[in-house]
């Protein structure tokens, strides 16, 4: 992907955060209809931090990213306070009703995550020339992360204005309104690569189908009609039917 991006093109350029989650997968989908895109994973120390890798690479590749970057941060691993990167606080189930998904800010909540991988992204858009720069940030249907609301990015964009050479790049939030099931939809309609992203916080083999993010995704791929081609271990697989 390196060599394409030494290509000429007519096409703007942006900068996408890709997570290799479902929801990173359909802005991947979503970026390359109308830019060229240049993508950026972050490896911070969670759990699952290679399976992500893996379907970062492929996604990107899969939708024609004309580059893209792994970056390693060691921050969240040694700061802790989350069960995402901290060994001693375990990934805790979702909670028996799916409606209460969401109530409180969970302890998967990595702290202030969003505006370490922004800020690079934000860096590398003004290296590349990129004016965008898109994340899949989501408030609907969510865990309920203070870094997945619009007013987040409304203030980030500010910051971008008033903190950078031309003040003219923004991050697009495409997703950020959408329920998960009007999500998979549209990855379907997009042809989304969803059969190698991964969304679980715990499993790198098979996702474990209980955390909170399996049990959002595959609600979405319920609700949405689809069936969620990746594997699920135990209760999981029998969800995703």
């Amino acid at each position: 992907m390196t060599a394409q991006s030494k290509e000429t093109s007519s096409r703007p350029r942006a900068v996408l955060c890709l997570s290799g989650g479902m929801d990173s997968t359909v802005c991947a989908a979503l970026a390359a209809r109308d830019y060229d895109v240049y993508a950026v994973h972050f490896s911070y120390g969670q759990r699952t931090e290679a399976r992500e890798l893996a379907a970062a690479t492929e996604i990107a590749r899969l939708t024609g990213a004309k580059e893209f970057i792994p970056l390693k941060m060691d921050l969240f691993r040694r700061i802790g306070g989350s069960a995402l990167t901290d060994a001693a606080i375990a990934v805790p189930d979702a909670p028996a009703e799916e409606a209460e998904i969401g109530a409180e800010i969970p302890v998967t909540y990595v702290p202030f995550r969003n505006a370490h991988f922004l800020s690079a992204a934000v860096s590398w858009a003004e290296v590349v020339g990129a004016k965008r720069v898109f994340i899949g940030a989501v408030e609907q249907d969510s865990s309920g992360y203070p870094d997945c609301r619009p007013v987040y990015y409304d203030a980030f964009n500010e910051l971008i204005r008033r903190g950078t050479k031309e003040g003219d790049i923004r991050v697009e939030t495409p997703l950020i309104h959408l329920r998960k099931s009007e999500i998979v939809r549209l990855g379907v309609e997009l042809g989304a690569p969803f059969h190698v992203s991964w969304s679980c916080y715990s499993g790198e083999r098979e996702a474990c189908g209980v955390c909170e993010s399996c049990v959002l995704r595959l609600r979405a791929f319920r609700e949405s009609g689809a069936v969620d081609p990746i594997p699920y271990a135990g209760s999981g697989a029998a969800s995703n039917r």
